[in-house]
């Protein structure tokens, strides 16, 4: 079965080459995580607003004089609530099950999975590595996510654990709602692109922090006379994302690098793009990887990331729950990605703030299927639309 035939199936996570198999047990954990998250998302959680306003609020003002007013505010009047400390326990709980029902199944079948992605394919994709790269603080610093040793640890030779577990976690941490190859992201950011570039025709595409591959790969068929190209720092995830390409037919060329600073030569690129990876870096990384992306963009070319939505559009209500994540789920710089401006940034980096953007962009896979539209704390949190962010050069 071809992959366009295969994804019709929206209801299920589809089942490319070196996708880790399941035992019925194994399945029926990862099924009872899911529908945990679900029911925290659209049950439990609410129940916070409800405390917030019959105690919470009427607390803080008691004691300040004045009602909470920012996201911070109402943070340090929920900090004791009860019962927002037992959602942010089953939340947190609900996280780190995840991770553990989906190791579960890859560590049984490691040697397979790594004899799979090791086998090669018949498209021209490439996969460089460099064992001398110097992994940042930022990623060394902290589990992301509590994934169990981030995105760059390696346990073994040749290894591909961690782009299998994060595979198969992502589509249980969004319950299905990025479809069945995980690529909501990218192909929300393609749909922008085409309609408001619509003679956008790019030679060369990056994909920035691109892990797995779950967004790189549908650059492959919007632009199918481009060369793609992947970059990240953990090898696991760019082994993986190699051989999860090669047995889909994806011709792509992932290399191990630090978007901070690469081995590409100036104007290289027509189009950069990143998906939920600067709220993975420092500030002070955000600002390099910025001006990396210029230094790299043709006159003319874009780049975009894209982001859940910035705080200051929200009502604070609504970011002091999308900031759980910062203190919550190993995320610390989550918040201070979602407070940028585009526009400064852009002009801290070398490109004209003029041409800076920032929209909102209703999600492709929610357009050809239900979601929840349940907000929620998380990466793949809010109202079924990605923040994209970037600047024309």
């Amino acid at each position: 079965m071809d992959v366009m035939t295969a994804t019709q199936d929206l209801t299920t996570q589809f089942r490319h080459g070196v996708l880790p198999q399941t035992t019925s047990d194994e399945f029926s954990r990862q099924e009872f995580v899911k529908s945990l998250k679900f029911h925290l998302a659209s049950k439990v959680s609410l129940g916070n607003h409800d405390a917030y306003e019959a105690r919470a609020k009427p607390a803080f003002t008691k004691a300040t004089g004045a009602e909470p007013e920012t996201y911070a505010d109402i943070r340090k009047a929920m900090s004791t609530d009860p019962y927002f400390a037992f959602w942010s326990a089953m939340q947190r709980n609900s996280q780190e099950m995840m991770w553990k029902s989906v190791q579960i199944p890859v560590e049984r079948q490691l040697p397979d999975l790594i004899a799979a992605a090791g086998k090669g394919g018949e498209v021209a994709g490439t996969l460089k590595l460099n064992p001398e790269l110097e992994i940042p603080k930022y990623h060394r610093g902290v589990d992301i996510h509590c994934m169990p040793g981030g995105y760059h640890t390696e346990f073994t030779a040749d290894d591909v654990a961690n782009g299998a577990v994060y595979d198969t976690a992502v589509y249980i941490y969004a319950m299905g709602r990025m479809g069945p190859l995980n690529s909501d992201i990218g192909d929300t950011t393609i749909a922008w692109i085409k309609e408001n570039h619509p003679d956008f025709k790019p030679r060369r595409i990056l994909d920035m922090g691109c892990t797995v591959g779950h967004s790189t790969l549908s650059y492959c068929d919007a632009f199918p006379d481009a060369e793609v190209y992947g970059i990240d720092v953990g090898a696991p995830v760019l082994r993986y994302a190699h051989a999860r390409a090669q047995s889909m037919g994806k011709t792509v060329h992932f290399s191990q690098q630090n978007a901070e600073g690469t081995d590409f030569e100036d104007g290289f690129f027509d189009l950069i793009v990143s998906h939920i990876l600067i709220h993975e870096t420092s500030n002070a990384a955000m600002r390099r990887i910025m001006a990396e992306c210029n230094r790299l963009l043709t006159p003319g070319g874009l780049v975009v990331h894209a982001e859940t939505p910035p705080y200051r559009d929200l009502p604070a209500y609504d970011a002091f729950m999308l900031d759980w994540d910062t203190r919550n789920n190993n995320e610390p710089y989550w918040g201070a990605s979602h407070e940028l401006v585009p526009a400064d940034l852009a002009g801290q980096t070398g490109f004209d703030p003029a041409k800076a953007f920032e929209v909102y962009q209703p999600s492709a896979f929610e357009a050809t299927e239900r979601r929840t539209k349940v907000f929620q704390g998380g990466d793949f949190g809010g109202g079924g639309a990605w923040w994209l962010w970037g600047v024309q050069k």
